[in-house]
């Protein structure tokens, strides 16, 4: 039994990241269609950094991504703490549209967003796009942020209000300091979905700001250029870094 658990495991992860394996692989192939292998290069990187379209499709995606993050960060741990602290009506409403949220698919939520901004007769662009971004990433600070502030001793709060501390003071000098793991693994959770995108900023900006993951996209459609396997590779290690970097706050804030 323990063996055809290893190898269904085994399979399961080959069968995820065997074609991410390739992509990496492929990055560092002197071939220039990847048929064969011709000996290791760097050039697919130095000509996809050297680029000045896509290392300024690439500073947008960054940019884009830490002020989403930042934004929905903040937005997300306040949201949180009103769901937590504070009983009025429509809470239980409130908690499960956010979770609806979560997962809605992605295509759905880039096509009503694309409606809004056309009603609302916003020109598709840069604060369409990161309108959109702080949208799908608000949730999942919520959660984050909510799930610690369960496991908090509720008396901690009592006992600074009971000091003569206000309400905002309580919440800076001990609420915030004791979720500062969770904030932080929500910044780097928002961060990781918004840099790498492509179905709702597709249908949330324009032709005047391009981001990364779309041009990306645009030149997978005439063909995959060796240079697309070296921003391919950029695209999933960036990600995981930022991953690994949440799972290491998330098992800190369990720890303590």
């Amino acid at each position: 039994m323990n063996v055809l658990k290893s190898t269904y495991a085994i399979l399961v992860y080959c069968f995820l990241y065997l074609p991410i394996l390739v992509v990496v692989v492929q990055s560092f192939n002197a071939a220039k269609y990847g048929t064969s292998w011709k000996g290791f290069t760097l050039a697919w990187y130095e000509k996809a950094l050297g680029s000045p379209v896509l290392v300024e499709a690439a500073l947008n995606s960054l940019w884009v991504a830490v002020l989403a993050a930042t934004l929905a960060t903040g937005l997300g741990t306040l949201g949180a703490i009103c769901l937590f602290r504070y009983r009025f009506r429509g809470r239980e409403i409130m908690r499960g549209l956010l979770l609806a949220l979560m997962m809605i698919p992605d295509i759905v939520m880039g096509i009503s967003l694309l409606v809004l901004f056309v009603v609302l007769g916003w020109a598709l662009g840069f604060w369409t796009l990161l309108i959109a971004h702080i949208t799908f990433c608000l949730p999942f600070v919520v959660v984050t942020v909510y799930a610690r502030l369960r496991d908090l001793n509720p008396h901690l709060v009592e006992a600074a209000l009971d000091l003569g501390a206000s309400e905002w003071r309580a919440l800076r000098a001990v609420v915030i300091p004791l979720m500062a793991p969770a904030i932080a693994a929500g910044w780097l959770l928002s961060f990781t979905l918004s840099i790498d995108d492509v179905i709702v900023s597709f249908f949330s900006t324009g032709p005047t700001f391009e981001i990364l993951p779309l041009r990306i996209y645009s030149m997978v459609r005439v063909g995959v250029k060796p240079e697309v396997n070296a921003l391919a590779t950029l695209l999933f290690v960036v990600p995981f870094i930022f991953i690994t970097l949440s799972q290491f706050f998330s098992k800190e804030e369990e720890g303590t």
